[in-house]
C-alpha cells in the first residue's frame, strides 16, 4: 500500500538520500531499504533486490519521493 500524498523528484546526495527514495540508476529502479554511514561522508545503500551502492559525500542522484498531500496543496487554492 503507498503512502498518502505525491510522488516528488528530489536532488539527493549522501547528506539527503533516505530509506524508501526511488533512484534509477543506468535505467534500473531501485528502492533504498537500508543506509549504512561511511568514512569521509560516504553512505552505503542497500536496495530491496539485495543489490548496494557506495555513494561520495559529493554524488549526486535524482529519486521518487513521497510527500505528503498538505505539503503541495494551500489551505483556499482554487
Amino acid at each position: 500500500m503507498k503512502p498518502p500524498g505525491s510522488l516528488v523528484s528530489v536532488q539527493v546526495n549522501a547528506a539527503t538520500v533516505r530509506r524508501h527514495d526511488h533512484l534509477v540508476i543506468g535505467g534500473q529502479a531501485f528502492v533504498v531499504t537500508d543506509l549504512t554511514t561511511m568514512t569521509r561522508g560516504r553512505k552505503r545503500l542497500e536496495f530491496h533486490d539485495g543489490q548496494s551502492l557506495t555513494i561520495s559525500a559529493t554524488t549526486v542522484l535524482w529519486a521518487a519521493r513521497w510527500t505528503p498531500y498538505h505539503a503541495h496543496h494551500r489551505r483556499g487554492a482554487r
